[in-house]
C-alpha cells in the first residue's frame, strides 16, 4: 500500500482535521487555504513557544518541550486523521501528535519547506524557491497556496466600497510586505515605491489603496507616506486591528502592486487574474530582478534591515542550499507565465491564466485517503460580475 494511505472502507465520514497555526501570516494563510479547499470540517490549534524551542526541536524531534502548554491549544483524543502544518516550529508538534495517536493513523501534510527529514511527512506541498528533491510524497507547485475566491473578494469589496467611493477610478492596490532574506526594505525603498506607484496611478488618473503587513518597517512606510502624491487610502496593519481591508483592496482594484518579498501576497494578487506589478526592493547588485541596471554606490545611514540582508546573502553564498531559499525563481515563473511584470514595465495584453496550485495540493491530500480528486472549480474569471458597480468619475 502506498505510503500514508488507508483503505477506502475505513473512511465512513469526513476525516477529522487539525490545522496547526504558526507565527507567520504567510504560513497560516497557506494551511487555512488548504483546509478550506478540502471542504472537511477542521479545528484550529494555536501555540505559544518557549525560548528553548529551537534546542528542543534539534534534540528531541517529536516533542512538545518547546511549547508553553498553559498558553497553547489542548492536544488529546479524539486524535485527528489529518494534520495540516507549516513552519519549523510546528514540525515537532505535528510529529508528536502522530506518535501519541498510535495505533490511530494520523497523516501529516506539511506546506512549504520542512526542516525534518522528508520521510517524517506523508505529504509535503512545496514551491520552487526551496529546491526540494523530486519525491513520491512531495507535490511541487509553481506558487504557494492562496485563499482568494470570487466570493471572498466580492463580500469584502462590498463592505469597503462605500468608504472609498471618493477616490478616483481606477484604483490600484499597493500591498506592502517587508524585509525578506537578502532583500532589505528600508526608507529609500519605501520612497521609491511611493514614487513609482504614484506615477502608475497618475498615468491613468486613478488612486491607490495601500495596505501594510506585519513585517512592514515603520521607517519604510513613513518614507512612503512622505513621498506619495496621488489620492490614496492607507491601512496600517496592527495585530489588534478589528478589520483588515486586504481582500477588499484586491477585489476593488483594477490592478495590483506587490512588493517582491512575499510569495504569498504575490500569489494572492495573481489569483485575482488582474494585472500584477512586482516592486523590486533592491537596486543594482542588490536587486531582485536579474537584469536590473547598475546603480552608483550611495552613502546613507545603515539600518538594521541592511545588516540582516547582508548576513543572509552570505548564507546563500556560502551555506548549504537547504538553509536558504531563492524567491527569484517564483518571480521568474510568474513573469514567464505572463501573470506579472516588474513595476514600471508594460503589462502584456491577453487573458491571464489561472493558478492551479490549490487543485494539485487538494488532489495530493485526498490521495492519502484513497479519494479521487475533486472536480476542478471554475476559474476565477467572473469576479467583476460579483462586485458593486464602479463609479465612472
Amino acid at each position: 500500500m502506498p505510503h500514508g494511505m488507508a483503505p477506502l472502507a475505513w473512511i465512513t465520514e469526513s476525516p477529522r482535521v487539525w490545522v496547526l497555526m504558526g507565527h507567520k501570516a504567510g504560513d497560516n494563510s497557506q494551511v487555512l487555504s488548504l483546509a478550506e479547499a478540502l471542504g472537511w470540517p477542521f479545528e484550529i490549534k494555536r501555540f505559544v513557544y518557549n525560548r528553548f524551542e529551537p534546542l528542543a526541536h534539534a534534540l528531541f524531534g517529536a516533542t512538545l518541550k518547546g511549547v508553553d502548554a498553559s498558553r497553547s491549544s489542548p492536544l488529546g483524543a479524539p486524535w485527528p486523521d489529518l494534520v495540516l502544518t507549516a513552519g519549523r516550529r510546528n514540525e515537532p508538534v505535528a510529529r508528536w501528535i502522530k506518535q501519541q495517536a498510535r495505533p490511530h493513523a494520523v497523516r501529516i501534510v506539511h506546506v512549504g519547506r520542512p526542516w525534518s527529514n522528508l520521510d517524517q511527512f506523508d505529504l509535503v506541498v512545496t514551491t520552487p524557491q526551496y529546491r526540494l528533491p523530486e519525491r513520491s510524497n512531495v507535490v511541487h507547485n509553481k506558487t504557494p497556496l492562496h485563499r482568494v475566491t470570487a466570493e471572498r473578494l466580492s463580500a469584502d469589496a462590498a463592505l469597503w466600497a462605500p468608504r472609498l467611493r471618493a477616490l478616483p477610478q481606477p484604483m490600484i492596490a499597493v500591498v506592502i510586505g517587508g524585509p525578506s532574506g537578502p532583500y532589505s526594505f528600508d526608507r529609500e525603498a519605501g520612497r521609491r515605491l511611493a514614487v513609482q506607484a504614484s506615477a502608475l496611478a497618475r498615468s491613468c488618473g486613478g488612486s491607490l489603496l495601500v495596505t501594510t503587513s506585519a513585517r512592514t518597517p515603520t521607517a519604510a512606510i513613513d518614507a512612503f507616506v512622505g513621498a506619495v502624491d496621488v489620492p490614496h487610502y492607507l491601512f496600517r496593519w496592527t495585530k489588534d486591528a478589528k478589520e483588515n481591508p486586504y481582500f477588499a483592496f484586491l477585489g476593488l482594484a483594477h490592478s495590483i502592486i506587490v512588493t517582491g518579498d512575499s510569495m504569498s501576497m504575490l500569489t494572492e494578487a495573481c489569483a485575482t487574474r488582474k494585472p500584477v506589478y512586482i516592486f523590486d526592493l533592491g537596486e543594482g547588485r542588490n536587486a531582485m530582478r536579474p537584469d536590473a541596471p547598475a546603480q552608483p554606490f550611495r552613502w546613507g545611514p545603515i539600518e538594521a534591515t541592511h545588516i540582516k540582508a547582508f548576513l543572509y546573502r552570505q548564507l546563500l553564498r556560502f551555506g548549504p542550499v537547504r538553509l536558504g531559499r531563492d524567491i527569484r525563481i517564483i518571480h521568474h515563473d510568474l513573469i514567464e507565465a505572463k501573470r506579472a511584470v516588474w513595476l514600471g514595465e508594460q503589462f502584456p495584453e491577453g487573458p491571464l491564466p489561472p493558478l492551479e496550485c490549490l487543485d494539485h495540493a487538494v488532489a495530493g491530500v485526498r490521495a492519502l485517503f484513497q479519494l479521487p480528486p475533486l472536480t476542478v472549480p471554475a476559474p476565477l474569471t467572473e469576479w467583476r460580475e460579483l462586485l458593486p458597480a464602479r463609479r465612472t468619475a
